[in-house]
């Protein structure tokens, strides 16, 4: 057997064992039979950049999952993918285009710029490919996906036909999110909201031949103008007698009704609202409810248009100070109240996101959401953590209609027809050769994509050959579990879930597994503007991939944030370094070794009690982690390993066995050595899913027939269970520490021996009786005494209290009393010359006259301080020489 090097450095070995790995196959999922199956569909990260450290966290946990269940014996599939990221992509491409070549998308034209579309997928595509593999993911990458290749392409058309078909998807004019910048519609996902500082307008609306007016609170003046009501409580009796009158809308002088409403919040603004149905989702309702005019007053790059009067041309922010300042000179502006309220705005362009009518495709959402509000109450789909459930159906049961069109040219075309010659609109899998109204040829296809999320709703089975039934199908289908953020379980686990309960009549996966989101050290959210993104590829670079991946699966907790520090990824990259040393150490000794193989039966009749408490805690270590791994518990089962890598094995074990190491009793030598291999291979096994590399190369050196990556999982067994051993450890493990803890305090050096005598009950005598070896090795002891009383033992002995037991040092056998007395005397000269130096200070009239009370009182108590330690000292100086 070789050693491993003498010091730990990843980058010697983490590329050459993934490349190991990928040409060996090991992350290849088997059709075979045979094999229980476990498959977890990869969310596919962007082509807009590199991974970040969400991705990092993400992809961490499902290689952990996946890594775990292949060493438990199961043909794994980690399906991997990217998404086209549809508006993203294009804003990115488009930036580039211009940069490059000085030209807009449209002066390019469709296909031109379709093309660099596709560059830039195979680019950045690839680029982040090898990101992942560098944080050591498994991924079978011969099944690699992209969410606009022809197979999900496929998948996406057959199932917007089939939704058509079954009349869940309409074209309509509805209202959006449309970003004026980008011009298109957005999907809630694609809207951030953030909190802006801006006002409350009151404005005075005039009642029709009347002197009365009514009060009504706006965030955006510009809107008035597109204002077809104005809305009151019907509960409300401040408004009762205008219900059905007519008001004149400022400025334009139209005459618009008051309507009763639910919606209206009694206690909120002036308690009457202006309805703006073209202009305000919540408006639009009332508007469907009331049949209110939907009045479009805006262009869709965020000027106004002709309905807006003298306004038409102006920008919406121009317009809003114009039409401010005339309300004022009007008399009609009330007041202005500042008032601070979240904006949404796109999540690429960061422009404000306008509210608009605008003529697109929906999908009727009520009918497909009851079956997956269903799934999770009867528990076929499962939420970890599950306080979650309540956003989940809470989104549900408060479901809109979803815009899935979008004025892009990157992402999926829709495949709606329209006829030029009789607008006959036509919804098929290919484009049709005539008309089957008027017979005309002249047909034409929509030139809007489908929002992002559509073909991601497909991923779990679009990326296993749906819609054809598919050996990958039956095999994997479903996922076992998804694992994912919390802020996209709307957006995204939701479309998946009633997208597979529609066309599968299945959920897509049993468990989704939620996560937080990774924060700096402050707690803030990572981003650009804040400049404060880490990126993990530079942690990978200067610590190693397994430093960072058991930094952020040690700080997991299911659902929770967690924040990111650096000094818990040095302090990854130490344990890494302390399981490399330890190996290095057992290899050192199993290279002076006469054997080179240790088995149980060689070796049972030998093992000592340090030997049976070790094996035993391994193996509850198996048992434990294996129960947290099964709830999703990462966080905690890593620690646990950590914790007994670190502690229980390295601090204590190695330290207990070293003298046996280095005795002339081979029987008890090859125990030790037997003990160190097989805990360090379980340790080594229960490591690999959080730390791959590093114990995939430490593995190689144990010259095993297979690699760790396919070794099987620790597993309890009952033989190797001693629980009366784990006890008697324990009671030893607990007295050494509070004996160390107790010379650490005296300041008595490891290297100074002292006699323990030792007073307990017969239980306990037993047991230090059978540890005695442990406490000369580690607690510093040249002989362990025992006595019937403490009678016996010598007044000035410091001592240790344990259960049942009672342990002593006499202070003779702790300190040295002439070094004590040399180090005492001068310790007594320095007080006494800090003693002469205030009380010099003190009778100095000078001092006194001009010093703060303050610094009077100060000096007055340091004397104090001083001359009690000085009283310590010569008390102790006393004991000390009548010792001598």
């Amino acid at each position: 057997m070789t050693n491993l090097p003498k010091n730990y450095d990843p980058k010697e070995f983490e590329s050459r064992i993934y490349k190991q790995w990928e040409e060996g196959g090991y992350f290849k999922a088997r059709m075979k039979a045979g094999q229980p199956s476990y498959s977890i569909v990869l969310p596919p990260p962007n082509i807009t950049g590199q991974l970040h450290m969400g991705h990092a966290l993400d992809h961490t946990l499902q290689d952990i999952l996946i890594r775990w269940k292949r060493m438990q014996g199961f043909n794994t599939l980690w399906q991997p993918g990217t998404d086209h990221a549809s508006i993203a992509t294009e804003v990115k491409v488009v930036e580039r285009i211009k940069e490059q070549e000085g030209l807009s998308k449209e002066e390019l034209g469709r296909d031109e710029f379709l093309q660099r579309a596709w560059v830039w997928k195979e680019e950045f595509g690839g680029k982040i490919v090898e990101q992942m593999k560098k944080l050591g993911d498994s991924c079978d990458w011969e099944r690699e996906r992209f969410t606009m290749d022809e197979g999900c392409n496929k998948a996406v058309t057959e199932f917007f036909v089939r939704l058509y078909n079954d009349g869940y998807i309409y074209r309509g004019n509805r209202i959006i999110n449309w970003c004026v910048d980008c011009k298109t519609s957005l999907s809630d996902a694609e809207v951030e909201h953030d909190e802006v500082a801006g006002n409350f307008y009151h404005v005075n609306y005039k009642v029709k031949d009347s002197d009365e007016v009514i009060e009504i609170a706006t965030t955006r003046p510009e809107t008035i103008l597109g204002d077809t009501a104005v809305a009151v409580n019907p509960s409300d009796d401040r408004f009762k007698h205008l219900v059905g009158k007519t008001l004149i809308l400022p400025i334009l002088n139209r005459e618009i009704p008051v309507i009763e409403d639910d919606y209206v919040d009694m206690e909120f603004g002036t308690g009457a609202v202006k309805i703006t149905p073209a202009h305000d989702p919540n408006d639009f309702e009332v508007g469907e409810r009331h049949g209110l005019e939907k009045l479009i007053v805006m262009n869709e790059d965020g000027t106004m248009n002709e309905k807006a009067g003298k306004y038409a041309g102006m920008t919406r922010f121009e317009c809003r100070k114009a039409i401010v300042k005339d309300l004022d000179e009007m008399g009609l502006l009330v007041k202005v109240k500042e008032h601070n309220h979240n904006v949404g705005h796109c999540y690429r362009c960061h422009n404000v996101v306008e509210p608009l009518v605008s003529r697109q495709w929906f999908v009727k959402m009520k009918d497909l959401a009851a079956p997956a509000t269903l799934a999770l109450e009867t528990g076929d789909l499962k939420l970890v953590p599950d306080r979650f459930d309540k956003t989940y159906l809470n989104w549900l049961n408060n479901i809109r209609d979803w815009c899935i069109s979008r004025q892009l040219w990157w992402g999926h075309r829709i495949p709606a027809y329209y006829c030029q010659d009789c607008d006959e609109i036509m919804v098929a899998d290919s484009k049709p050769h005539i008309c089957p109204k008027c017979k005309s040829n002249n047909i034409k296809q929509d030139e809007d994509v489908l929002d992002t999320w559509f073909s991601s709703a497909l991923w779990p089975f679009s990326t296993l050959g749906w819609p054809q039934q598919t050996a990958e199908m039956l095999k994997f289908y479903p996922t076992s579990v998804l694992v994912t953020g919390y802020d996209i379980i709307f957006f995204w686990v939701i479309r998946m879930v009633f997208s597979a309960l529609y066309v599968l009549d299945e959920v897509p996966f049993s468990h989704v597994f939620i996560h937080g989101l990774v924060r700096d050290s402050e707690g803030r959210k990572m981003s650009k503007s804040l400049g404060n993104g880490i990126d993990p590829l530079e942690i990978i670079d200067t610590y190693g991939a397994d430093a960072l991946r058991f930094t952020l699966a040690t700080g997991n907790s299911p659902g929770n944030d967690m924040r990111f520090y650096m000094e818990r990824v040095e302090a990854s990259r130490n344990f890494a370094n302390k399981i490399w040393n330890a190996s290095r150490f057992i290899f050192m000794n199993l290279e002076n070794s006469q054997k080179k193989e240790f088995k149980r039966e060689d070796v049972n009749e030998a093992l000592e009690l340090s030997d049976k408490w070790i094996i035993s805690r391994v193996n509850s270590l198996s048992k434990e982690m294996t129960e947290n791994m099964d709830k999703f518990e990462l966080g905690i089962a890593v620690s646990k390993v950590y914790d007994f890598a670190w502690s229980e094995f390295c601090d204590w074990y190695i330290e207990l066995v070293k003298q046996r190491l280095y005795s002339e009793d081979s029987i008890s030598k090859d125990a030790a050595l037997y003990t160190l291999t097989y805990v360090l291979e379980k340790i080594l096994k229960l490591l690999h899913p959080f730390m791959p590399f590093i114990t995939e190369e430490i593995w190689s050196y144990m010259e095993k027939e297979e690699k760790i990556i396919v070794s099987s999982w620790p597993v309890y067994q009952e033989e190797d269970e001693f629980k009366s051993e784990e006890e008697k450890m324990e009671i030893i493990i607990n007295a050494i520490r509070n004996l160390r803890n107790l010379r650490a305090e005296m300041n008595v050096p490891p290297s100074r021996k002292a006699k323990l005598l030792v007073v307990s009950n017969s239980a306990t005598k037993a047991v230090i009786k059978e540890g005695e070896n442990y406490f000369t090795a580690l607690a510093s002891a040249s002989e362990v005494s025992y006595m019937d009383n403490e009678d016996l033992v010598p007044e000035d002995a410091v001592s240790v209290v344990l259960d049942g037991a009672k342990l002593f040092i006499p202070m003779d056998e702790l300190v040295d009393f002439e070094k004590e007395l040399e180090r005492l005397t001068k310790e007594k000269d320095k007080l006494e010359s800090e003693i002469k130096r205030v009380v010099g200070k003190l009778n100095n009239q000078g001092f006194l006259a001009k010093a703060p009370q303050a610094l009077v009182d100060e000096e007055k108590a340091k004397q104090d301080k001083f001359e009690q330690m000085l009283d310590a000292v010569n008390q102790r100086l006393e004991n000390v020489k009548a010792k001598l």
